[in-house]
């Protein structure tokens, strides 16, 4: 996940906080109501005009009306929305981050990650930015966990180097902070049936506080991460502390739109030989 940014406006990484302050928010009122209808000319004119909004899918960035497309073509019969980060991080602006659960005909169910920022414009809120994605897998009900411990982070990784020696395993150093949603993600994926194993066998994890932008940069230059292109960020150390795996180019910081299979893909393709 990346610090969000809005044309004119900086989005801060402390601009979310949990959803229990979230207490009623109508333009999403309007919007899930627009969606559940089907009704396409009134879910466009919640979008923004000038300046444009911009929606960014996993496939990639799509205009408004593809947008608006997607949400009538999923043919709505039921619909739930539970945001979990709800914040204004400054004079109106609106960021939240919602989980949205669709049941079509059918009963085919389609769960969306929907980040959305809206813009108060001369008394009306628009969408001016939209982040979207299908969960493949379970999404965390809060970002209130404590994942990043304020440890010395340089301490952690010559410990963890200290056990992988003695235990012939690899390090896994990810890189987050506890406001970042994805981050919540990848730690809930790494609890799943299928990953924890290969992750206990084969790694010490260490987790590194990028905090506010401003922690820990110096280990991820060390190691090749790229912080700029979002978190969570990952590299994989070998117990004699070479550089085996450093995430450049944001694989990990859209951990909402990805599967099991990559995840424990990566964990395979990085462990120690036996």
């Amino acid at each position: 996940m990346r610090s969000p940014v809005l044309i004119l406006v900086v989005l801060s990484s402390t601009a979310l906080c949990a959803a229990q302050n979230f207490s009623g928010f109508p333009p999403l009122q309007q919007w899930k109501s627009a969606v559940l209808t089907e009704n396409p000319s009134t879910l466009k004119s919640l979008y923004s005009l000038f300046p444009p909004t911009q929606v960014n899918t996993t496939s990639g960035k799509v205009d408004a009306d593809a947008d608006v497309a997607f949400w009538t073509g999923l043919k709505p019969r039921s619909m739930t929305v539970n945001v979990v980060e709800f914040g204004s991080p400054q004079r109106g602006v609106i960021s939240l981050t919602a989980q949205v659960k669709v049941t079509g005909a059918g009963g085919r169910v389609t769960n969306i990650v929907e980040g959305q920022t809206w813009q108060d414009q001369g008394g009306t809120w628009r969408l001016v930015r939209v982040k979207r994605d299908i969960a493949r897998m379970p999404q965390p009900n809060s970002v209130n966990a404590h994942i990043y411990p304020d440890s010395d982070a340089h301490a952690d990784i010559r410990a963890a180097l200290d056990r992988a020696n003695k235990s012939h395993k690899n390090i896994l150093l990810i890189f987050g902070a506890d406001w970042c949603y994805d981050c919540h993600v990848l730690e809930k994926a790494f609890q799943r049936s299928d990953v924890a194993p290969v992750l206990r066998t084969n790694y010490e994890i260490v987790r590194v506080d990028i905090g506010e932008n401003n922690k820990n940069l110096d280990i991820a230059a060390q190691f090749g991460v790229n912080l700029e292109r979002g978190v969570p960020a990952i590299a994989v150390l070998s117990s004699d502390g070479k550089l085996l795996y450093s995430q450049r180019n944001g694989e990990w910081e859209r951990a909402r739109a990805l599967g099991p299979e990559d995840l424990i893909g990566l964990l395979n393709k990085w462990k120690p030989a036996r």
